[in-house]
């Protein structure tokens, strides 16, 4: 198992294991579902054209550089199927699809490893895996399990140089609304400048909606996009997750909302854990990674609280573990439940 979300093989209380947005679907975007079960009798738009201008009027990005997906993980395969890149550079830890992208390429994959004694944060040496050997980079801002983000003006000199050499550079921005800085660090409006870079985002965390499945890259470069266009089926968007897709578009209030409650929630599960000796990763996300000897994992879901267990990221060690964002009272309930278990290890009653 690589992903978080395993609900169904476990008995689960509480999901701390999927990093979606902790005020749940927004009610226009249910309401949207409910009728759209009405229209399932019919084919979707294969050109999802109603659902490419209102995310063109989300983003400020013109329709014609958007291409959707069934969720970001079809289009990173899409990608690499369009791109057809030899080697390819993942810094680690980060999410395992870009590994599992990079697996159907049979692509040579080399790990840029970040270090912990920095935070694992990106840093200018990444620049020296960037030759003309190398055909595409993934990238995550903010990253997941860490949930810092990238520095600008070294994210700059990564496109420049990857522009020069010919690297495509799949950018993933699927947390950046969280952050509350979104317009400042998103490569969106740098389309133009760097048309190697391809941004990829998902409705799947930042509107609670991942039974949905609905994802979009953005591309600044037209050929490229349609040789990706190429490599989805045809009706990849189902009814439901098209009109999902535009009533979640119109959500402004909620988004800002969003980032309040996962900033205020974030600071609090930071405090309590810190508190408890429990060392936390800086994260500007809706998740925080930790580090402790306590097999919290195992632990918690014995009593129905299911984390990310982070031990099988590459560039990570048993110890490591990943918790969302949620609510209130749902953070005191997990809050609880560590603090349980942190006296029974210190006790040795366990």
């Amino acid at each position: 198992m690589v992903h978080g979300g395993d609900i169904y093989r476990n008995k689960v209380y509480i999901d701390f294991s999927v990093n979606i947005n902790p005020l749940g679907m927004p009610g226009s975007v249910r309401n949207a579902l409910h009728e759209a079960v009405e229209h399932c009798e019919q084919y979707p738009d294969i050109r999802a054209e109603q659902l490419a201008k209102c995310v063109s009027k989300m983003t400020g990005v013109d329709a014609e550089r958007i291409l959707f997906g069934n969720g970001a993980s079809e289009l990173f395969l899409a990608v690499i199927h369009a791109v057809r890149p030899n080697r390819i550079v993942i810094p680690v830890p980060s999410f395992f699809g870009y590994e599992k992208a990079a697996m159907a390429a049979g692509a040579e994959v080399s790990f840029y490893e970040m270090n912990e004694q920095n935070g694992f944060t990106l840093e200018e040496r990444i620049l020296n895996e960037l030759t003309e050997e190398r055909d595409l980079l993934f990238l995550a801002n903010p990253n997941n399990p860490v949930g810092n983000t990238v520095n600008g003006s070294l994210l700059a000199k990564i496109a420049g140089i990857c522009r020069e050499n010919q690297i495509t550079v799949v950018l993933d921005e699927c947390f950046l609304e969280f952050t509350g800085n979104e317009e400042q660090l998103s490569f969106k409006n740098r389309l133009d400048e760097y048309p190697n870079v391809l941004v990829v985002r998902a409705f799947t965390k930042i509107f609670a909606i991942p039974g949905v499945r609905l994802g979009y890259l953005l591309c600044g470069d037209s050929v490229l996009k349609e040789k990706i266009k190429t490599q989805l089926p045809e009706w990849n968007l189902s009814v439901l997750a098209q009109a999902a897709g535009a009533a979640a578009c119109l959500e402004q209030e909620y988004l800002g909302k969003t980032v309040q409650v996962v900033k205020e929630e974030r600071d609090y599960l930071t405090r309590e854990l810190e508190r408890l000796g429990i060392r936390v990763s800086p994260s500007v996300a809706n998740y925080l990674m930790l580090k402790t000897p306590i097999p919290l994992y195992e632990r918690l879901l014995e009593k129905g609280i299911l984390i990310r267990d982070c031990g099988n990221y590459r560039g990570l060690q048993k110890g490591y573990y990943r918790v969302a964002v949620k609510k209130h009272e749902e953070n005191e309930m997990l809050i609880q439940a560590i603090e349980i278990l942190e006296k029974e290890e210190r006790n040795g009653s366990y």
